[in-house]
Order: structure tokens, then C-alpha cells, then sequence
């Protein structure tokens, strides 16, 4: 596909980033010099110093030839303006990035696939539900659903007390045949393994485990873990995420926010009747006590400032706090953030070129996403007729190293992938891939 990136900060570096292993004809676009020069050093693709709302510009990038253009800057009129132009000028589809959730909801007043925006991304929006996911499966430290939760990924650290420590996979899975689970991947002192029945779990070590839903509690228990009902929540920062997870979370849980900014935290009251807003510091640990962090079953922290996420966020766990959130724009940041406490961590950017990246891929992909710290993908694809993985049982198909068939989903019912299992044209397979097997695998699923 040729894909041209407009805006190359966090989200459109991750964007090429993903697509870079791949075969794309990938053009990005910028204003900013030194930008495009990083991007150069990291991808192989063509850079244009330029404006993505000039049309000489987009003409340069010979719009007319692009299946995609997306939009990414910082600024949501240029993205919309891009993608607005670039879809008169020739291009296929288009992405924009947006910051105002009003376009959103518009409730059809605006149509704006006529104007030319095909879809359109807003991160606060995905990384608050992201956020709720992580609060309602109360054990986990990631969480992935398919088909509504028919078919699930749950990330986990293991406990010392784990009944599975020192224990093989198979083993594992011959005491437990009658629930439904399989492994598809152990994070370990910074490396990810795609591992075989004769892996051992290790104490930290952070499992990422597909299930089906009546499976779930048995998975928490062999991990140390139990799923508790949250009921109270504090959370820092009443910028566009905090607000909204205090919006999907007050109906159901208590609910504090705290904000440093007076005026916003008059305007959130009025906004958020169902939520205590509080004006102060959050990283005052006078004030988490007056305002009863000790009672708080979990702790998000969603300001501008990563800093400030991550050393709240450790405060609340020093005081008792059974799960802090933070939002870590930095990814950077990540590796250490997994290593020094923190339960898990939110990143708006790559939670957005996740979305965009699944109407990219090729073979029938219905998802894609990555885990943050974590050096692997979780894919979906639909397997289409006559293609490779619909040839044989799962155990004789030669699927390149480093995937794991992990289940599929058939007739609106989940399955987990086993040696014997064979896979339909129509089912939605999920498969967990080291990056550089990703353009192997998908030959699998080509018709």
C-alpha cells in the first residue's frame, strides 16, 4: 500500500514504526525538519518538508496514487483539512486524528465521510476506555476482548505464592484440561518468548494468557491473583481522560477527581454530578490521606505531566492503594514504569496508531494491537477462503516462528487454538506474533 503519514510527532513515529517492517510505500510528511530526520533513521520511507494542507505539497507526495492518508499532527484543523483536501485530491481513504469529541457525537448533523474523512481518531477517547477495562478486570495489568469478551487477553504478574511457579505450560494445562486457556506469551527481564509447553512460570515474570470468560477466575487463582469488586476510585488529572472515565465510572463507583486548577475544578463539578471534585495537588501526600487514598481500591493518574502519573501513582501503592493507572506519553518511559511498582500504564499514542494500523493491514485483519513495554502484537484477522491457515489442523501447518494460534471465534462462540483444532473460512482467528514474523503470518491468511 502506499501510506502517506502527515504529522510525524508520537503518533505518526509510532505509525511508521509499526509499518516500517513492513512492505509499504510509507511518505511522511512535516513541517519540522528534524522530525522527518529521526523518522529517516529509524524507517526506510520518503520524507517531505512541507505543510499536509498545501496542496502543492500533497501533489508532491503524489496524492493521487495514495490508498491512505493520515493525519496525525498536533493540530486537529490540519488533520481535518488534510484529510479533507487529500480525499478530493485522489487519495482512497483517509484518517484524521481529532481532539474534540464533539465529531464524534454529532448524531449524523454532520456527515463528514462526505467531506472526506473516513474515520476519524480521537486518543483521549480510546485511552479512557482502555482505562475502565483495566478498573473492571481488577487483576490484570492488560486486557484485551474479542467479540464483546467471547474470546479474552489478560496480562498478569506472577506472584511468589502462585500455585503455577516453577511449574512447565503443559503441565499446567494437563492438571487443568477442563478450562479453557492457553499461553501466548511470557514478558521476562525485558524480553518477550513466545513460549512451548516446556517453558516454566517464574516468579514477576508477566503472562499473557487468551481465555474464554469462564475461565477467567481459575486463570487469577493458578496467577496469585483474585478478581475483587473496585467500589471506590480516585483519580488525578480532570484534563479530556479524566473526565471521561470519571463520566463512564461515576454511575457505578464512588468517584474522587483532583485537580490543581480552580476554575477547571468549578467546571468539573458542574459537569460530573455524580463525582466528588476536589481542588488540590495531587502529589501532596497530605492531602491523599485527608482525602482518604487508604480506602481507595484503585488509583488513576491521567495529568499532562508523566512525571507527575508515576510518582503519585507509587505514592498510592505505598499506601495500600490495590491498583494504580498512569498515562505515560513518554515511551520511553515504559520499560522502567513496569519494573519500579506500577499495576499498569496508558499510552494514548500507541493505543492510536494501534487503531489506525488495523485498516492498513492485509489477509483479513480485524485488529491489531501492541502492548505497551511489551515487544509483540495481538492480531485478529478473518481467514478467507482457500487461504493456507484453513489447509490443515493447527499442528500441521508450518506457522513461522515466533506466532501462537492462541483461539478463534466461530458462529458468535469463542475456542481456544489446540493442536487439533482446524480453522474455517469466516472464523476470526487470534494470534499473538513477534514483530518481524508478522509479514510471514499473514501470508497464511490470504485467499
Amino acid at each position: 500500500m502506499r501510506i502517506i503519514i502527515a504529522g510525524m510527532g508520537d503518533v505518526g513515529y509510532q505509525l511508521a514504526k509499526q509499518l516500517s517492517i513492513e512492505s509499504h510505500d510509507i511518505i511522511a510528511i512535516d513541517l519540522d525538519q528534524d522530525r522527518l530526520s529521526y523518522t529517516d533513521q529509524m524507517a526506510d520511507i520518503l520524507t517531505i518538508n512541507g505543510s499536509s494542507t498545501s496542496i502543492s505539497t500533497l501533489k508532491k507526495a503524489d496524492i493521487d496514487k495514495a490508498d491512505l492518508l493520515v493525519a496525525v499532527t498536533s493540530s486537529e484543523e490540519v488533520n481535518l483539512t488534510s484529510a479533507i483536501l487529500a480525499k478530493k485530491l485522489g487519495a482512497k481513504r483517509t484518517i484524521a486524528r481529532i481532539s474534540n469529541d464533539e465529531y464524534l457525537e454529532s448524531s449524523g448533523e454532520l456527515n463528514f465521510k462526505e467531506l472526506g474523512v473516513d474515520f476519524m481518531i480521537y486518543p483521549e477517547g480510546l485511552a479512557a476506555t482502555e482505562t475502565v477495562n483495566l478498573i473492571n478486570r481488577t487483576a490484570a495489568t492488560d486486557v484485551l476482548e474479542f467479540e464483546d469478551g467471547k474470546l479474552s487477553v489478560m496480562g498478569l504478574r506472577l506472584d511468589k505464592s502462585a500455585a503455577i511457579i516453577q511449574k512447565k505450560i503443559f503441565e499446567v494445562t494437563q492438571e487443568f484440561k477442563n478450562i479453557d486457556f492457553r499461553v501466548v506469551a511470557i514478558h521476562r527481564n525485558f524480553r518477550t518468548i513466545v513460549p512451548t509447553g516446556n517453558d516454566k512460570f517464574l516468579p514477576n515474570d508477566q503472562v499473557f494468557v487468551i481465555s474464554k470468560p469462564e475461565g477467567h477466575d481459575t486463570i487469577l487463582r493458578l496467577a496469585g491473583k483474585e478478581n475483587i469488586q473496585f467500589d471506590n476510585i480516585m483519580i488525578l488529572g480532570g484534563g479530556k481522560i479524566g473526565r471521561r472515565v470519571a463520566s463512564m465510572l461515576s454511575d457505578k463507583m464512588t468517584v474522587k477527581l483532583i485537580d490543581s486548577d480552580p476554575d477547571k475544578a468549578y467546571e468539573l463539578a458542574d459537569q460530573l454530578p455524580n463525582t466528588l471534585v476536589i481542588k488540590g495537588d495531587g502529589r501532596d501526600i497530605d492531602l491523599l490521606a485527608q482525602e482518604g487514598i487508604i480506602d481507595v481500591d484503585a488509583f488513576v493518574a491521567v495529568t499532562e505531566d508523566a512525571e507527575t502519573n508515576i510518582i503519585s501513582c507509587l505514592m498510592a501503592k505505598h499506601l495500600g492503594v490495590k491498583k494504580a493507572i498512569a498515562l505515560v506519553d513518554k515511551v520511553d518511559y515504559i520499560p522502567l514504569t513496569q519494573t519500579i511498582g506500577l499495576d499498569s500504564l496508558i499510552n494514548k499514542k500507541l493505543i492510536s496508531a494501534n487503531n489506525i494500523v488495523r485498516f492498513i493491514k492485509k489477509g483479513g485483519l480485524v485488529s491489531y494491537s501492541t502492548l505497551e513495554g511489551i515487544d509483540a502484537v495481538i492480531l485478529e484477522y478473518i481467514a478467507q477462503p482457500g487461504s493456507h491457515i484453513t489447509q490443515s489442523k493447527l499442528a500441521k501447518l508450518d506457522l513461522p516462528k515466533g506466532t501462537i494460534i492462541g483461539g478463534f471465534i466461530r458462529n458468535d462462540e469463542g475456542h481456544i487454538g489446540v493442536g487439533e483444532s482446524k480453522i474455517n473460512a469466516g472464523d476470526k482467528v487470534v494470534v499473538f506474533s513477534l514483530p518481524d514474523a508478522i509479514e510471514k503470518l499473514e501470508k497464511f491468511f490470504v485467499g
